[in-house]
């Protein structure tokens, strides 16, 4: 199984801006030494030496991210602006993918907004796309959304084939891979996402505040949270946004921490990046969020920052 992030922050889409920029190439120059610039290869050197939020970017796009299982199917889980580019980058493989299995966390705009943009996929006769929610009337509320006076044209300019997929409480299996999911606390409720396949395992828990709850070694719980190799966990804010900013939905990376703790987790994946946060900032939240995991009683675990592009494998 093999996972890629195409789209971390959370809210509203936060692209770099000029001043940001400016400030980065300042920073940069104000670093080099004559004798880095003596060969390609002290040049290269130097660049890769460059801390990340300076030759790096964490990425603006709101939440999606691709899961290719074993068997090559294509699952998708929310289609915030960060779809547009996985549409872009399916588009240039042309791999012969047909069937595209779309997973709602919820319905905010961040996690909807990149849909109509998923181009050439949805405007392409043949392919099949199979969208899959808890909700009951998924399908009219994916249409609401791309018509008057929110959108210029709605979803019957799809040309591929849509079909509206009701989740049971049972999950639902795609070949080898089986898809569990969760409610987890979001105004207006949302839910997480759990991907098992061969003995491997992630949770996509988004837009999720963690609560004593979900501490509690309850069978589902358990069930769902115990020994997951790849968590990418809701940890948008600091212990004191979180306190003062209780019941918004959202997590700190240091509760994210106690919460990989606790349930045995392997790789914790941070994730729903403030937008109000520059890539300096949030790497600074990925260097507290290992302090503080360093300085724990059960921290056999790896905390890493989601940004746009990262690929792993499980």
């Amino acid at each position: 199984m093999k996972v890629k992030f195409w789209g971390t922050r959370g809210s509203i889409p936060t692209p770099i801006t000029a001043e940001q920029l400016k400030s980065r190439i300042a920073a940069i120059v104000m670093r080099i030494k004559a004798s880095d610039l003596k060969s390609p290869e002290t040049r290269e050197a130097f660049l890769a030496d460059l801390p990340p939020y300076l030759f790096g970017t964490v990425g603006g796009n709101t939440t999606c991210i691709e899961i290719r299982t074993s068997e090559n199917r294509l699952i998708i889980i929310d289609t915030g602006s960060g779809i547009r580019e996985l549409g872009a980058s399916l588009a240039r493989k042309n791999d012969g993918i047909r069937e595209f299995h779309i997973f709602f966390t919820h319905f905010h705009w961040d996690h909807l907004q990149g849909l109509p943009f998923f181009i050439p996929i949805v405007y392409k006769k043949g392919n099949t796309l199979f969208f899959y929610s808890p909700r009951e009337n998924l399908e009219e509320v994916l249409r609401n959304q791309m018509k008057h006076p929110y959108f210029p044209v709605g979803m019957e300019v799809f040309n591929a084939d849509l079909r509206f997929m009701r989740l049971k409480n049972s999950g639902v299996k795609l070949g080898k891979a089986h898809i569990a999911w969760k409610e987890m606390k979001h105004p207006g409720k949302c839910v997480a996402y759990k991907i098992s396949e061969d003995n491997k395992s992630m949770i996509f828990a988004t837009d999720s505040e963690i609560t004593t709850a979900d501490f509690k070694r309850t069978e589902g719980n358990r069930r769902f949270f115990a020994g997951t190799d790849l968590l990418i966990l809701d940890s948008q804010y600091t212990l004191g946004e979180a306190i003062e900013k209780y019941d918004w939905g959202h997590t700190s990376y240091s509760m994210a921490i106690d919460f990989a703790a606790e349930w045995g987790i392997k790789t914790l994946a941070l994730f729903h990046h403030e937008p109000l946060y520059d890539d300096r900032k949030i790497y600074g939240i990925l260097n507290s969020a290992e302090w503080y995991r360093a300085r724990i009683e059960n921290k056999k675990f790896k905390v890493i920052l989601a940004v746009e592009g990262l690929e792993l494998e499980l």
